[in-house]
């Protein structure tokens, strides 16, 4: 029955951008402005920061707003992973007439920001953040969740790890939404997939010494520590796990969300062998590459995480729709129109956005190269298996967001 409202949605939505009536509405204040708001310099600054304010300009380049009749800005701010000061960005942006928001790492971030935008009636567009909840408590007609998702996450590295054996678990969990989450829908997965949880631990974010954690997980003996948390993080803990000999005394790391930035950063001696999921990686067809290289040209070699990818891929659909009708004003009006037809760049290719605002393609599970396996710059990853992209989220019906009826 959802496949069903979905199909009936989008005709009725398609429908009503074919019947538009034949004077356009004008852009807002002549301008469409595009916001990234993101972690500019902290532990999140590398797997979105000033990189996803490029890929956001990148976007709009290679758009062409000109042919369409339009005029872009893209403007930037730090929320410093505190909800506060998201949200209070998040109104001044309005105030001085930003349409869109886009990015946002840091799950109480977004839920906060996800709130000041439906008041407002703008759009919010999330690449960088993954609570789960976003397409489900906390859905909103005003808001797409773009890359990926806890949910997403657990049922593609958790799965796969209780399956190649990892059944005995011990949680060490960012504290704040997304590390909750992230936990809460990979301890879900383990049990579900004949897995047991032995233990967990939550560290203060952003964290600087996992020491007392480790040793914890060390002691629990489960064969799998699970890090629930992203980043810089994910980066020392992964470090120190070393340093312990965690590692080499038989235990395995599954890092929960993994970005390239983060094994650019580890290199691969450390990180070898790590299984992760990911919406998209550079180095996967001929288009991503082109925009990984000239994204490390631009980005000091860094290569572009996923979370950048798909702030390209969001700001394109985006404009997409506001070049429709001339018509950036009505946010909530702006986000039925891209739900009404596919997603399609360069980057993800084709893909549609349901009624609860969850963004749909395939992921991805990888495991990062030996050093030995690594043939040039930021050849890291080699794929394990495609999750096709009807599997690849949580259905609409276990959700429990407000926008699907269900029959």
């Amino acid at each position: 029955m959802i496949k069903q409202l979905n199909t009936h949605l989008r005709k009725i939505c398609f429908g009503l951008l074919v019947a538009a009536p034949a004077v356009q509405a004008q852009v807002s204040d002549g301008v469409v402005r595009i916001g990234v708001l993101n972690d500019l310099s902290g532990t999140y600054a590398g797997l979105s920061g000033p990189g996803s304010v490029w890929a956001a300009k990148q976007a709009v380049a290679d758009f062409e707003p000109e042919k369409h009749g339009l005029k872009v800005e893209v403007v930037a701010a730090d929320h410093q992973n505190k909800p506060d000061v998201g949200a209070s960005v998040a109104r001044r942006w309005f105030v001085d007439k930003v349409d869109v928001i886009v990015d946002v790492p840091t799950s109480s971030v977004i839920l906060a920001v996800n709130e000041v935008v439906r008041e407002k009636n703008k759009v919010l567009l999330v690449s960088g953040g993954g609570s789960s909840d976003l397409t489900g408590k906390a859905c909103s007609p005003n808001t797409i969740h773009w890359t990926y998702d806890t949910w997403a996450l657990a049922n593609g590295t958790g799965k796969a790890v209780v399956g190649s054996g990892g059944k005995s678990w011990f949680f060490m969990t960012a504290d704040y939404a997304f590390g909750h989450a992230l936990e809460r829908d990979t301890a879900s997965v383990v049990e579900k997939s004949g897995g047991t949880v032995m233990g967990k631990v939550r560290h203060p974010f952003p964290g600087t010494d996992f020491s007392s954690y480790l040793l914890q997980a060390q002691a629990s003996g489960a064969q799998i520590i699970g890090l629930a948390n992203a980043g810089g993080d994910t980066i020392v803990a992964v470090k120190q796990a070393s340093e312990f000999g965690i590692t080499a005394g038989g235990q395995k790391l599954a890092g929960l969300l993994v970005f390239i930035s983060d094994v650019q950063a580890l290199g691969l001696e450390a990180a070898q062998g790590l299984m992760l999921t990911a919406a998209w990686y550079w180095d996967m067809n001929d288009a991503s590459r082109e925009f990984g290289r000239a994204f490390a040209a631009a980005n000091g070699g860094k290569f572009p995480t996923m979370a950048q990818a798909g702030v390209y891929s969001a700001v394109t659909n985006y404009l997409r729709a506001v070049a429709v009708n001339n018509d950036d004003g009505n946010g909530a009006e702006v986000v039925a129109r891209m739900k009404a037809v596919k997603t399609e760049d360069k980057l993800f290719g084709e893909g549609s956005i349901r009624a609860d605002g969850r963004k749909i393609h395939p992921l991805y599970l990888f495991e990062v190269k030996k050093p030995s396996e690594s043939k040039y710059p930021g050849d890291y990853y080699k794929l394990l298996s495609t999750i096709p992209a009807d599997e690849a989220f949580r259905p609409m019906s276990a959700g429990g967001c407000s926008l699907v009826t269900l029959k």
